[in-house]
């Protein structure tokens, strides 16, 4: 029986790198699988899923023409994987879960729980409320040994906790923080 999956982590966890591991896996043995990326994910170009560390693949684009359903109900693959999923709508979530419900495909989607200011992103708030199985992707604090848990954005080296929701960025806007050294970068951008 198929699931959908919300594999999620801060800024730098690896969650990119789990999906194209996930995805080799699959392929290596054979099996077909679906990528997707939202279309305002556009750091290493819009349709590609990339990591750190160098390794890329194209994706299936995301967007508000997109039928994901039909599109696995033509492709028929074993699984669906989809990067960057805090990106999505409502709408989106619902057509994952209805692809698992109806195609009996499993679908996996990895993304921020929420964003610098600790507010839960429009696709991972739907994910978290309808996925059948959440995992935490860890990793650990920039500034001590503790577990990130928080995304803090950077302008010019600098932490700032005020701005839009969406500022499309790596490791030279974000850093993944403990809930402890966020607390204690805003308070000390509050006082200069």
């Amino acid at each position: 029986m198929a699931k959908l999956y919300f594999r999620y982590g801060t800024m730098n966890s690896g969650k990119s790198i789990e999906v194209l591991r996930t995805a080799h896996n699959y392929e290596e043995q054979g099996k077909k699988i679906l990528l997707f990326t939202p279309s305002i994910d556009n750091r290493h170009g819009v349709g590609t899923v990339a990591s750190r560390i160098g390794m890329e693949k194209k994706a299936f684009i995301v967007d508000d023409q997109l039928d994901m359903i039909k599109l696995a109900a033509t492709e028929k693959p074993n699984c669906i994987l989809l990067d960057e999923a805090q990106f999505l709508t409502k709408n989106q979530v619902q057509q994952l879960a209805d692809i698992v419900d109806t195609l009996d495909i499993p679908v996996i989607a990895y993304g921020l729980r929420a964003d610098f200011m600790g507010v839960l992103f429009e696709g991972s708030y739907h994910l978290l409320a309808i996925a059948d199985k959440i995992e935490e992707i860890k990793t650990v604090c920039w500034y001590c040994d503790k577990k990130a848990i928080m995304n803090m954005r950077c302008k010019d080296g600098r932490p700032v906790f005020e701005g839009e929701q969406i500022q499309i960025g790596g490791n030279e806007s974000y850093l993944p923080v403990c809930r402890k050294c966020y607390a204690s970068k805003r308070k000390e951008a509050h006082t200069l």
